[in-house]
């Protein structure tokens, strides 16, 4: 790679049977709008943006802040759409831009592409509610392997992750997007239109308590805690 290449956390995403959409023009307005709402809301090295049909792209400083992305995204999607995501740690070098988005190049893009194939590949077996892989370059070695976590731990939480997702209804990913970005109950419940104990029951029964704490987990090996940004959901209920 030239001196222009850094290591950075790469990340392919798809829309999940989207060409089934008769209104392509919605479908793209659409993803704009998530598209917009994560780059709001996480840090980025290059923002979320598409590239060629419903394919985007993006970049990240660390894994921690690649695999919230890919959730968020999940979540700001509406009930009609569903996208899968390539996560790949390795060198990347910036070739300037095309018509279509950026054009990049190296191992760190080769890993995310190889995870977003994986991920894919995975669907069509019985890992069916996947929609994340991660991988890391096979070129990546000494300090710069060690400063970001295997990929067996990074898939074994995405497994878990997106089995809960995944069959979660609309209403319980709007909660669980409340739930992460630190709404109270009562916010919830206004959001929603429903009660504070509906909301309540909704989050435990979805699990997603489980995925705020298992992200609580994982942001901890980073040195972050994601249940200090949410608070304590329940008692502020």
């Amino acid at each position: 790679m030239s001196q222009t290449s850094k290591v950075r956390v790469a990340v392919i995403v798809d829309l999940v049977g989207s060409r089934r959409h008769a209104d392509r023009a919605w479908v793209h307005a659409t993803l704009m709008e998530a598209l917009r709402r994560v780059n709001e809301e996480i840090e980025f090295d290059q923002p979320l943006e598409p590239t060629l049909g419903d394919e985007c792209q993006a970049r990240y400083l660390s894994v921690e802040s690649a695999v919230r992305a890919t959730l968020a995204l999940r979540l700001v999607l509406p009930d009609e759409l569903d996208c899968r995501a390539g996560i790949g740690v390795g060198e990347v070098e910036e070739l300037g831009r095309t018509r279509y988005g950026p054009l990049q190049d190296g191992p760190g893009w080769w890993a995310a592409r190889d995870a977003i194939v994986e991920a894919k590949s995975r669907e069509g077996e019985r890992d069916r509610t996947l929609r994340t892989w991660y991988q890391v370059s096979e070129r990546l070695t000494g300090s710069a392997l060690d400063e970001h976590p295997p990929a067996a731990m990074v898939n074994a939480f995405l497994l878990a992750r997106d089995e809960i997702v995944s069959q979660m209804s609309g209403r319980s990913r709007r909660l669980l997007r409340h739930l992460l970005s630190g709404a109270s109950q009562v916010e919830m419940a206004l959001a929603e239109g429903i009660s504070s104990s509906a909301v309540s029951q909704n989050l435990r029964r979805s699990g997603a308590f489980a995925v705020l704490s298992s992200q609580d987990q994982f942001t901890s090996w980073f040195g972050g805690s994601v249940a200090d940004q949410a608070g304590e959901q329940e008692d502020r209920g």
